[in-house]
């Protein structure tokens, strides 16, 4: 069986890192084919001390650390790319837990010629306690919050845009040139499109599945899809027919409530239309997400989940309208 590097990006990653190393030595794939290498952005909490207790308890399974002094996720996945030795190469996330044949059925479809990239579904899971959390990861996983984003919640396989993470031939990313370390967001999305435009084919397959921690706060959650908006715009500069139609509501969105809000001192029209916009919109969230309060049987969830679409909508739209205001052109 061939060789497989699994390379991920970390920084202060000790709260979920022994997880995913864990996860990885519990693999169906031969441990004696496979390689970790998690490229550290330098962490300053315990990360590496995790680690290295990780090696010390399980020295029969490859695991290296490469230094990531960049900071930055696309260039953590370049520094292992180039410090991998295997034909393939699956590339994973500090925040994930892949499931036992993860990297057996991934290595599989790569083989069988399913795709150039595979990939599969998340499992999304509250990055800590208590209902806020669970809110936001029910969010990170529901149509009204990701849209047509199809890993976060599909149980059919499809070739699609993108995929979470994914699995390549490590000549083929060789070829690409590995992932833009222009673009501090929308690395994968990015990668991806120019493999499409070369006729690649992105393969996503939901019996290949992982969990992934959700943010824990909706602080961090509206920093996060901030950080999206922001990078999405630099990316559609060079790639604009990868626009999709649901990226482009919530920036609309943004820009009505701000000329509204703007209005409505002057102009009794604008107030009504702002209310009952403001209304509409959280009596849809509300409607979405009832059903799955209900079928969870988490009745927080009727509320928690509509403020953590909002400010998943609300936060990437404003990043993306930031970066237009800015007008920065990544090279």
């Amino acid at each position: 069986m061939p060789l497989v590097s699994v390379i991920i990006p970390c920084y202060n990653e000790q709260a979920t890192i022994r997880l995913l190393l864990e996860a990885l030595y519990h693999q169906s794939y031969p441990r004696e084919k496979l390689e970790v290498l998690l490229s550290d952005g330098m962490s300053t909490d315990n990360t590496r001390a995790e680690v290295a207790r990780f090696q010390g308890d399980f020295p029969d399974l490859s695991v290296r650390v490469v230094d990531n002094a960049q900071r930055s996720i696309p260039s953590g996945l370049n520094r292992a790319i180039e410090a991998a030795q295997g034909v393939y190469i699956v590339r994973l996330d500090a925040h994930s837990v892949p499931a036992q044949d993860y990297i057996e059925r991934s290595v599989a479809a790569l083989q069988a010629g399913e795709g150039d990239n595979v990939g599969g579904v998340w499992e999304i899971r509250p990055g800590g306690p208590g209902w806020v959390a669970r809110s936001i990861a029910a969010a990170a996983a529901h149509p009204l919050g990701v849209g047509d984003a199809l890993y976060r919640y599909t149980s059919q396989a499809a070739y699609v845009d993108t995929v979470p993470f994914g699995s390549f031939s490590r000549q083929l990313l060789t070829e690409l040139g590995g992932y833009d370390e222009s673009l501090l967001s929308n690395e994968d999305y990015e990668l991806n499109a120019r493999l499409r435009a070369r006729g690649g084919r992105v393969r996503l397959d939901p019996r290949i599945r992982s969990g992934y921690f959700a943010r824990s706060s909706l602080s961090k959650l509206a920093r996060q899809y901030f950080r999206y908006g922001y990078w999405k715009l630099q990316m559609l500069r060079r790639y604009p027919r990868t626009l999709r139609w649901r990226q482009a509501l919530p920036p609309v969105f943004v820009l009505g409530l701000l000329g509204l809000l703007l209005l409505a001192p002057f102009w009794n029209l604008a107030r009504i239309l702002l209310v009952c916009g403001i209304g509409v919109y959280f009596l849809v969230l509300f409607a979405g997400s009832l059903p799955a309060a209900i079928q969870k049987r988490d009745p927080p969830l009727a509320l928690g989940m509509p403020l953590a679409i909002a400010v998943m909508h609300l936060s990437w739209g404003s990043g993306f309208i930031v970066s237009l205001l800015r007008g920065k052109r990544v090279k």
